[in-house]
């Protein structure tokens, strides 16, 4: 077994990841479907350490062995890139590599709507892009920083773990800081970003306490700040960043966060009808005067009737959106309904 091989046939595949597991034959993920690399032999332990560790430089070898599981970035000297996942199972090594498409689509190439773009110019606040894990985040933040880049003279530094899309300055400075060889942590880099002076800072992850209060309080100070978490609605995600805190905190970061919040896109990929890929569903909340009331007051389980009314002011829940791609027949009845909160509205 050849790891380098392995990562080939994924790209030559078209898939979008890689699962190695020993004593199962090796796996990929295309459209969302796991699918069995038939004429490859099954995985062992031995092959799988001394393939993964062929990749690793000696400071990622002892990380990964103090600490059980490791993130890197990868490229095979074709130019592929992948992010690319070391951890244990049953005390043998596993692996989970992501491809990272090279090309950054433009936001309408992704079906981002024109709102994103005046977002995008705004001087500071918070952006969000939400949802499972595989569900594009990644490619939606490199399409918002790649317009940023094209269109505004900004200094732009992202926080990532690890580094995914390479950027090329464009009209904006670009500075890409990776976990764990160019921060110790996301609160310590965005603890230091200011010395660095950022107009754009892109989180890869909102993790933890420090990491969210650090994120909220850059975009309270003129910085635009774009940044994803695993949630899967704007509800939800306004829910998480608040009871993340401790509650005698919480009524200033209700507040804090009802000033500082421009939007939250959830997203969710749904496989296509004509079997060509996926494409995203999204639910789109803008923070307007209601919204912010609401995030104020505490009262986060109306913010989805508020997005419900909002249609002309670029909102949308996720139902809606589903509901579209269904009538536009980009996706068939029961992959719509099997991603809908209410299946039973679909008619």
């Amino acid at each position: 077994m050849k790891i380098q091989d392995l990562f080939k046939q994924a790209v030559d595949n078209k898939a979008s990841d890689i699962h190695l597991v020993v004593g199962l034959k090796p796996v990929i993920r295309i459209d969302g479907q796991l699918k069995v690399l038939d004429k490859e032999d099954k995985v062992t332990n031995k092959d799988l350490q001394e393939e993964a560790f062929s990749i690793l430089n000696e400071q990622q070898k002892k990380r990964f062995l103090s600490e059980y599981d490791f993130d890197f970035s990868y490229a095979l000297k074709s130019g592929e890139r992948f992010r690319v996942n070391l951890h244990y199972e049953k005390n043998n090594i596993g692996l989970v590599a992501r491809i990272i498409q090279e090309e950054k689509p433009a936001l309408e190439d992704i079906g981002m709507p024109e709102i994103t773009q005046d977002l995008l110019q705004s001087r500071q606040g918070l952006i969000l892009v939400t949802g499972p894990t595989g569900c594009g985040k990644s490619t939606t933040l490199s399409s918002m920083i790649q317009y940023i880049n094209n269109n505004r003279r900004c200094n732009i530094i992202t926080l990532e773990d690890p580094i995914e899309f390479l950027f090329h300055p464009e009209k904006s400075i670009i500075i890409q800081r990776q976990l764990g060889s160019d921060m110790t942590s996301f609160a310590s880099g965005l603890k230091h970003v200011l010395r660095q002076d950022p107009d754009v800072v892109m989180v890869g992850e909102m993790r933890d306490l420090e990491t969210i209060a650090a994120t909220i309080t850059l975009a309270e100070t003129g910085h635009l700040v774009l940044a994803t978490l695993h949630t899967y609605s704007a509800a939800q995600t306004v829910d998480r960043m608040i009871d993340i805190f401790p509650p005698h905190q919480q009524s200033q970061i209700r507040s804090q966060i009802s000033n500082t919040l421009k939007a939250v896109f959830s997203q969710r990929l749904l496989t296509r009808s004509d079997d060509q890929g996926r494409i995203a569903a999204r639910e789109i909340m803008i923070n307007n005067p209601a919204i912010a009331n609401l995030i104020r007051e505490n009262k986060i389980a109306q913010i989805k009737n508020t997005i419900e009314t909002s249609k002309e002011k670029g909102m949308i829940t996720m139902d809606s959106d589903i509901k579209n791609l269904y009538k536009e027949k980009i996706v068939d009845k029961d992959e719509a309904k099997s991603n809908m909160h209410n299946p039973d509205s679909l008619k």
